[in-house]
């Protein structure tokens, strides 16, 4: 099942990768406000789990890691935050991405590393749990730094 799950993550992957270096910037943009408001869903299905503030379900967490491990680089590899993504529809990103694109790399990539930690993580609720912690301190070291408020 992982195999497969990898599989189709990968060649989505691959799509949206080619079909979006093309996408006009206003499509970038939807695409990842639309990227991370799945990523943060997922994530808070997680945490919600990992607190016990749901009951643990590993099969569920298992899916929503995988899933928060393979759409996490999707939204940088696929152009969301190419050029011209800096305009146009409203956006909470922080004009600073476009101006520092190397450290905002370096602190995506911490995200992304933290996210593709999460499947193996998923199993457990208390691994889980201090993976979660991991992917929260990538997040707002972006938010922090790459996102306006």
């Amino acid at each position: 099942m992982k195999i497969l799950t990898f599989a189709v993550v990968a060649g989505l992957a691959l799509a949206a990768t080619q079909v979006f270096a093309q996408a006009k910037p206003e499509q970038q943009i939807e695409y990842r406000k639309a990227s991370m408001t799945i990523l943060g869903r997922s994530t808070a299905a997680l945490g919600a789990m990992a607190k016990g503030d749901v009951p643990f379900n590993k099969d569920v967490a298992e899916r929503h890691a995988n899933l928060i491990a393979g759409l996490s680089d999707l939204p940088l590899t696929a152009g969301a935050y190419g050029p011209g993504t800096d305009k146009g529809a409203p956006t909470k990103a922080d004009p600073k991405i476009w101006s520092q694109p190397d450290k905002f790399k370096a602190a995506y990539d911490k995200f992304t590393v933290a996210a593709k930690a999460l499947p193996a993580a998923a199993a457990d609720q208390k691994t889980l749990a201090s993976a979660l912690g991991d992917l929260g301190k990538t997040c707002k070291g972006c938010h922090d730094d790459y996102r306006s408020k």
